[in-house]
């Protein structure tokens, strides 16, 4: 159907085909209805009714050539075909076997281990390379239930985590060795800190926060410095064997200030001279003064309701609590027939990501029984 407009000159809108300029201007009554079921009452003298339904011209209608209006009967409309992007390549995950003393390879996306006893899963942030590292020895002395574990969250740069991660563990296995198993908080602590001077003596940047966890003889003993955390399920409920070393902590930014530094808040983040946002770690040469490489230790002896340990750096726990964590790994783990720690730890480090995590996230969980002898 072809709709038309009758319009008067005008000098805005030029001479209408199908109005004679030369005439003037019909009566708004002489004027085509606009529908045919028109409520008006209007005479048959005054109003010219059209033969056809199809001759109908509504006064507002526009005259379009019909090539335009056709819909697929006279001329097929033309569709504009948007060009295919090309296909973005996703790199695969690909599990790495690191060994011993682990260390995550450059630009490598995430880390997948699973060993007889623990899992680990790192994923990379997104705010660079990736600097996390862990590290796992077990059989210590040839003794299947002892072992050491550790995760380090590198600053700065990923080389003080790097070389954390390849030499407290035997640093720690020395001390302990030396002193015949006493005053094995001492030993672990000395640990630390000749890993901080040999570090130093590297004349390399940036720093690293530490979590570490020795079994022995049936004892765990658990270190920290920086955020990096411990948590222990006990029976289900979360229970924290860490504290962590930040600047907004009475203790420790008393102890910063009585050294003569300065700690603030900038944008709701406490900081030592302004720069970082840990108080005790590896390296950070440039803050040594400030920055102790001393950790905290805490030892308990590993009873039937120890279920397991995680070890995770602050990617983790900025975003998930402490019993979030415990209750999401429990059905992985506790009263099945085949745990899946691995896949608990993969869990844990999507739903960090998913809440808005941008830091490097890793993940270890230590299945206690494993090592308390006579449980497998």
């Amino acid at each position: 159907m072809v709709w038309s407009k009758m319009v008067p000159t005008s000098p805005i809108f030029p001479s209408s085909p199908r109005v004679n300029a030369s005439q003037p201007p019909p009566s708004p009554l002489s004027l085509p209805l606009s529908s045919p079921r028109s409520p008006l009452p209007l005479s048959s003298t005054s109003v010219t009714t059209p033969q056809s339904p199809s001759s109908l011209k509504p006064p507002l209608s526009l005259c379009v050539p019909r090539q335009q209006l056709s819909l697929g009967a006279d001329v097929a409309p033309s569709v504009v075909k948007r060009k295919r992007p090309a296909r973005i390549e996703i790199p695969t995950p690909v599990a790495v076997d690191l060994g011993f003393a682990a260390e995550t390879p450059r630009g490598e996306e995430e880390v997948q281990v699973e060993r007889d006893g623990y899992s680990v899963y790192c994923k990379r942030g997104r705010r660079g390379k990736m600097e996390d590292r862990y590290s796992a020895v077990i059989d210590l002395n040839g003794d299947s239930k002892q072992a050491f574990f550790g995760v380090f969250d590198g600053h700065g740069g990923p080389e003080a985590a790097e070389f954390a991660a390849k030499n407290l563990d035997k640093k720690a296995m020395s001390e302990v060795s030396k002193r015949c198993g006493d005053s094995i908080e001492e030993a672990i602590k000395e640990a630390y800190s000749t890993t901080d001077m040999d570090f130093l003596k590297e004349n390399l940047g940036g720093g690293t926060c530490c979590v570490t966890a020795m079994i022995h003889k049936g004892d765990l003993v658990v270190s920290n410095v920086g955020d990096c955390r411990a948590v222990l399920s006990r029976s289900g409920v979360a229970e924290a064997l860490t504290s962590d070393h930040q600047p907004s902590r009475q203790d420790e930014r008393d102890r910063i200030e009585a050294l003569g530094g300065y700690v603030d808040c900038c944008h709701g983040v406490w900081r030592i001279q302004g720069s970082l946002a840990v108080s005790r770690a590896i390296g950070d040469k440039h803050l040594k003064q400030w920055i102790i490489a001393e950790p905290e230790t805490k030892m308990l002896k590993i009873k039937p309701e120890c279920e397991f340990l995680i070890l995770a750096s602050d990617g983790l726990w900025n975003k998930v609590t402490n019993q979030e964590a415990v209750d999401l790994i429990r059905p992985f783990c506790i009263g099945v027939d085949k745990p899946k720690p691995f896949s608990a730890c993969k869990k844990l480090a999507e739903l960090s990501s998913w809440r808005g995590s941008f830091d490097d996230i890793s993940v270890m969980i230590i299945q206690l029984q494993r090592f308390v002898s006579g449980l497998v």
